[in-house]
């Protein structure tokens, strides 16, 4: 049976249940904000109800919040966390019974009692009709209210700590997106793509039809036309090193008898309510898998990969590698002239190459990992670093973001389980003879001697010209 079934079969149980209830019994009719109004029939949800009215009332607390002005879903959320933690009685009685006698029975008592009323609501919000997308909008919400405010950190705990189970892999599905893919999906494709913009029907077809392109999407089936997450593949004979040449309108074709290589070159979450569910590990991972069946004569899988804080790490960081940066340098990739000036964009290379290498080998967060996101991300998964690209991505963004700079992920299936662990355990990147010869010793500024690689007169030129 379809999934479609059993959620027509929820909505009539929900509405049967409307029409049993007294709405009188459930409802706040005299409440001072409409805040206070949904939180009156969370506590409804909560009471303990036959399942239809359970869903009814479930249904009609997510309609109720869904109409809230932004304000007050901001009251919401701080009367959830505040009063809808755990039973201070109860978890204290449960405590005492704990010490009198700490065996099996009363540490599961125990640590049942540590549960936050929030998250039982959510659990009973979730078996209303639609809940499941409704409570991931909810937390989209969420997400951008509270911006970090540490009284509200715990709702955002319990929201991940339950998405994390109800979105766990093995609930997930695996689709091809191909041009015979439903319009509403692929219209969500186009949308969705966060990586490299998609500018229209034209380009997504170029990005999904041929035959050396492919796209794959996780789904859930609470959320059957709303993509979770999804990956653009290039087939290519070689390891690609810039993204314009993957995205050209007049490319023609890799023979597929040739392709030795998977390049994933764009990987997008597309629910804001489901950041920090990872899903990116094992949609990589089945890809890889789904390639290789339909592709046997593959052998290499990479990433062209942005690295969205390297511009920003240069020039507002304080890392010592960044201290011997030219002022010249430094101000003239603030601007995009320098890219169509060979001149210029020779000095800038040499300037950040070896820079770029430090930034993905030396620098860290407070906790030890690498600063970037992207990297963090596929080092965690057992990638290797194994390429730095210069002129990886000449848009906008890629000039703004990284001064044109993009970096190959190796997946080396014979060692990912063992840079993952090295990684995971003792924060060891695995990286490239090429990667780590750049990184050593040889960030010091453009104008040394040892990096000069020419006269003088060029960099007073530049300087003229700028």
């Amino acid at each position: 049976m379809s999934n479609a079934f059993f959620s027509d079969l929820l909505t009539s149980i929900a509405e049967g249940g409307r029409n049993l209830l007294d709405r009188k019994n459930w409802t706040a009719s005299d409440t001072p904000t409409a805040a206070v109004g949904v939180l009156a029939l969370c506590e409804a949800v909560l009471s303990g109800r036959g399942e239809a009215s359970a869903a009814a009332i479930a249904r009609e607390a997510l309609d109720a919040y869904a109409r809230l002005p932004e304000a007050e879903k901001m009251e919401f959320f701080e009367s959830l966390a505040r009063d809808f933690g755990p039973d201070r009685e109860r978890l204290a009685q449960a405590v005492a019974a704990y010490s009198r006698n700490p065996d099996a029975a009363t540490a599961s008592n125990l640590h049942y009692r540590t549960e936050p009323r929030r998250q039982e609501l959510f659990r009973r919000l979730n078996r209303a009709p639609g809940g499941t997308k409704d409570l991931v909008g909810m937390r989209a919400d969420f997400r951008k209210l509270y911006q970090g405010n540490p009284e509200l950190a715990l709702v955002d705990a319990d929201f991940i700590h339950l998405f994390a189970s109800w979105f766990n892999p093995g609930f997930l599905v695996l689709r091809h997106i191909d041009w015979g893919t439903p319009a509403n999906i692929l219209e969500k494709i186009i949308r969705y793509e966060a990586v490299h913009q998609i500018r229209d029907w034209d380009d997504l077809r170029r990005r999904i039809s041929p035959r050396d392109r492919r796209c794959y999407a996780f789904f859930h089936p609470a959320l059957v036309d709303e993509p979770l997450i999804f990956v653009e593949v290039a087939l290519t004979t070689t390891m690609a090193d810039n993204v314009q040449a993957l995205l050209a309108a007049d490319r023609t074709p890799e023979d597929a008898e040739k392709v030795r290589t998977a390049v994933f070159y764009s990987i997008s979450n597309c629910q804001e309510g489901l950041a920090g569910v990872s899903f990116g590990n094992f949609l990589i991972k089945q890809v890889v898998v789904a390639l290789r069946r339909e592709l046997p004569r593959l052998d290499q899988f990479v990433t062209l990969s942005p690295v969205p804080g390297f511009m920003n790490w240069l020039l507002t960081g304080r890392d010592p590698a960044i201290a011997g940066l030219d002022q010249i340098v430094r101000e003239m990739v603030k601007t995009p002239d320098w890219i169509d000036r060979p001149e210029m964009a020779e000095m800038a290379r040499r300037a950040l190459e070896p820079l770029a290498a430090q930034y993905f080998l030396k620098a860290k967060t407070a906790g030890g990992r690498p600063i970037d996101p992207v990297a963090r991300f596929h080092l965690g998964n057992g990638a290797r670093l194994e390429r730095i690209n210069w002129l990886g991505d000449r848009s906008d963004k890629g000039l703004r973001e990284s001064a044109t700079i993009m970096v190959n992920y190796l997946y080396d299936l014979d060692e990912i389980e063992r840079n993952h662990e090295a990684f995971a355990n003792k924060g060891e990147i695995a990286a490239s003879s090429a990667v780590r010869k750049w990184a050593r010793g040889e960030s010091r500024s453009l104008f040394s001697r040892q990096n000069a690689g020419g006269p003088q007169g060029l960099v007073e030129k530049i300087t003229r010209e700028m």
